[in-house]
This record gives C-alpha cells, sequence and structure tokens, in this order.
C-alpha cells in the first residue's frame, strides 16, 4: 500500500496543489522504490496520466524526504520528455518539478506548441504560483516563436 501511495504522491507533482488529491496512473517497464535514498524510479517506457496533463519519459524519478509521500522533494523526467495538456503539448530533454516553489523547469530543446503558435528554446520555467512561463536560451542561441495571426 505504501508504494501505491507514493506513486500517487509523486505523480501528483505535475498539477497545482489542489488538484493532489486527484487520480493519476502511471504505467513503466519497471518500478523500483528505495527506500534508503528515499526514491521511487521509474524506467523504461514510462507514461504519467493525471487528469491535466499526460507525461511521457524514459525515466521518471520521485525524491521524497523523511515525510514519506506527503514530502516530496523533487520530480524529475528525463530522456525525452512529452508534456501535454488539453491545449498544449512541449517536448524537452528534461523536466524537473520542485514543490517547494513550485517551479516547473524543462531543459533542453524545448518546443512548446498550441492553437496560437510555437515557441522554441534551451529552457522554460513555468512558475505554477503566479502562472508565468519565462523561455530562455543559451550557447549563443535565440528563443524564436511563429504565431498564428487570428
Amino acid at each position: 500500500m505504501k508504494r501505491h501511495l507514493l506513486i500517487a504522491a509523486a505523480l501528483a507533482l505535475l498539477a497545482s496543489p489542489a488538484l493532489a488529491q486527484q487520480k493519476v496512473n502511471i504505467t513503466a517497464d519497471q518500478f523500483t522504490l528505495d527506500e534508503t535514498t528515499h526514491q521511487a524510479v521509474f524506467t523504461g517506457n514510462v507514461v504519467v496520466t493525471h487528469p491535466t496533463v499526460t507525461v511521457w519519459a524514459p525515466k521518471v524519478v520521485a525524491i521524497y524526504g523523511e515525510g514519506g509521500t506527503s514530502d516530496i522533494k523533487t520530480f524529475d523526467a528525463s530522456g525525452s520528455v512529452r508534456l501535454k495538456t488539453s491545449d498544449q503539448d512541449a517536448t524537452g530533454e528534461h523536466a524537473v518539478f520542485t514543490p517547494a516553489d513550485q517551479l516547473l523547469r524543462l531543459t533542453g530543446n524545448v518546443k512548446v506548441t498550441n492553437s496560437g503558435g510555437t515557441v522554441n528554446a534551451s529552457e522554460l520555467v513555468v512558475n505554477m504560483k503566479t502562472n508565468v512561463s519565462t523561455f530562455t536560451s543559451t550557447g549563443g542561441g535565440r528563443v524564436t516563436g511563429v504565431f498564428t495571426s487570428q
């Protein structure tokens, strides 16, 4: 039962705290729970389905503190990561959500597409508290966007 609670708590981090009690489904080729290091690791074709977002990644790691499942420190998806909501589709190489500061960071060849257009960048930081999204580019690159006029 403890493992099932950990899965639900770790994956609920993908949405705002008000939605954290909603049902979350996850599939993976393998699931390892290491109570010594406080890590829940999902590997191989990981699919996380929450009512507001679906995440695909080769690997997802949830790190929790001494408080167990109610003390999630980080939620980390790596590899070719895809996050899809009802109105947006985002891809990158690495996504990290930290509940303490309510920041979601998507890095590595970031591409976000919605009905209004597409933005490409090296990094996207979404502040869940303020609903502010900031795109940045590194290594001499630039943030680029193609927008559809209405």
